[in-house]
């Protein structure tokens, strides 16, 4: 397969515009190969990481590359991107299989998983990318695979690549919450079959050497649920570019706007439970409006919800936005939602805050290393306690002034992508040191 350049090298301004570069590394510069097995934005978490992360490690003066397949990622213009085509069978359907495509082993086995039910991107991923670094391996100082945790990863370090791992959270957290919203026995095996790939990313957890995880709340989950000691794995929180996530006083807010980020029909994001609470919002406040940056199954649980509790009229959906649209709608929200059950770091309730946006979260997971005492902290599956939260926000106006300076200070302060280009070149090199000795 040919490197290629990204095509769109439209770039959403650098880290230099609005604070320092981020200082260069004392030791050599480091030639980085990132892998994603699926990494656009619009993806999840997983393609913010790849994006902004080879951003950050190209100002800190590295040489990168990304490895990722499709849908591809949102690069910076000074990351190469090399595309690693798969079938891409969640885009395309099963009846885009080709005569071609049977030549191919790897293609065979993940029409056949589709076909099946079940997941085998980050495994098939795996195959491809050992057979493309059995060549190229040797162009770089380092591997730095981003949560597919395939077999391919233990069959580059055998073959002496220096490797490290992102794990953001163990999926196994997914799939206990999947399992506990289910309706029936059908739903629970279909849910089984599609987490079968855990069973790959548990043997491969427990045999690599190298592993970075985002929070200690990940840390600690991520031992728990796989059986390894907390001291194995190196804390690096996420970071949020605060140059592009920035406050725009000159659009106006718009008073009875909310705003959340989920995946509109996955437990895990706890979307219902704010549908609820906007059901007994509106009683009071009939202009409320929430805007969910998300696309609904048609069809599926939520459509169906919203229109049983009759709400369809205060609900906007908005999905494969730009950054700056994003960005945008942030500034005319006067009150962020993140009401997920569990999130190994929480990109949107960090993205909020660098905007200005007043935080309502809950405790699920790792938001409370995110938002501290910057916003408002409720339980997870509470609507009662959403409702009261944002009643309190919007009846409040200096409550939220004082959190959305509160909010942007802290990412600023915290979690930048700077600070965390710095600490994973520190663990680059440590890990170098050790594979040289």
């Amino acid at each position: 397969m040919q490197a290629e350049q990204p095509a769109d090298k439209a770039d959403t301004g650098t880290l230099a515009d609005v604070v320092p570069l981020p200082e260069r590394d004392s030791q050599k510069p480091l030639k980085i190969c990132l892998l994603g097995y699926r990494s656009s934005p619009t993806s999840g978490g997983q393609g913010v990481y790849i994006s902004y992360l080879s951003k950050a490690l190209v100002e800190a003066g590295h040489q990168v590359d990304v490895i990722s397949g499709p849908p591809y990622p949102v690069l910076d213009f000074r990351v190469r991107l090399i595309r690693m085509p798969s079938l891409d069978l969640f885009e395309n359907g099963l009846a885009s299989l080709r005569p071609r495509h049977l030549r191919s082993l790897t293609n065979i086995i993940e029409w056949l998983s589709k076909l099946t039910g079940g997941f085998s991107e980050p495994y098939t991923f795996g195959r491809r990318v050992v057979k493309y670094l059995r060549k190229h391996g040797h162009e770089y100082d380092l591997i730095h695979d981003n949560q597919s945790l395939s077999y391919g990863m233990l069959e580059l370090q055998r073959m002496g690549l220096p490797l490290i791992t992102t794990l953001h959270h163990p999926i196994t957290s997914d799939l206990r919450i999947a399992l506990s919203s289910a309706r029936n026995w059908w739903q629970r095996l279909l849910i089984r079959r599609w987490h079968s790939f855990l069973i790959m990313q548990k043997q491969v957890v427990n045999r690599l050497h190298n592993i970075v995880t985002v929070s200690e709340q990940s840390r600690q989950d991520i031992a728990r649920d796989f059986g390894i000691q907390p001291a194995a794995i190196r804390v690096v929180y996420n970071g949020i570019d605060t140059g592009i996530f920035r406050p725009m006083p000159e659009i106006e807010r718009k008073p009875l706007r909310l705003m959340a980020t989920a995946s509109a029909d996955q437990p895990l994001k706890g979307l219902s439970y704010l549908l609820h609470a906007i059901a007994v919002l509106r009683e009071e406040y009939p202009d409320l409006e929430l805007l969910l940056v998300g696309k609904p199954k048609i069809g599926g649980h939520t459509e169906r919800l919203i229109a049983r509790l009759g709400i369809s009229d205060s609900i906007r959906f908005v999905s494969r936005i730009s950054t700056e649209e994003m960005v945008r709608y942030y500034a005319e929200a006067s009150v962020a939602v993140v009401p997920s059950v569990y999130e190994g770091f929480g990109l949107p309730a960090g993205e909020a805050m660098a905007c200005g946006v007043p935080v309502v979260s809950t405790v699920g997971g790792a938001l409370p290393e995110v938002v501290g005492d910057a916003g408002i902290l409720i339980p997870v599956r509470d609507t009662d306690a959403i409702v009261e939260a944002v009643r309190r926000l919007i009846k409040d106006e200096s409550l939220r002034a004082e959190l959305a300076v509160a909010g942007r200070k802290r990412i600023l302060e915290q979690f930048c992508w700077r600070v965390a280009a710095r600490q994973l070149t520190g663990y680059y090199n440590q890990v170098l040191s050790s594979a040289n000795r």
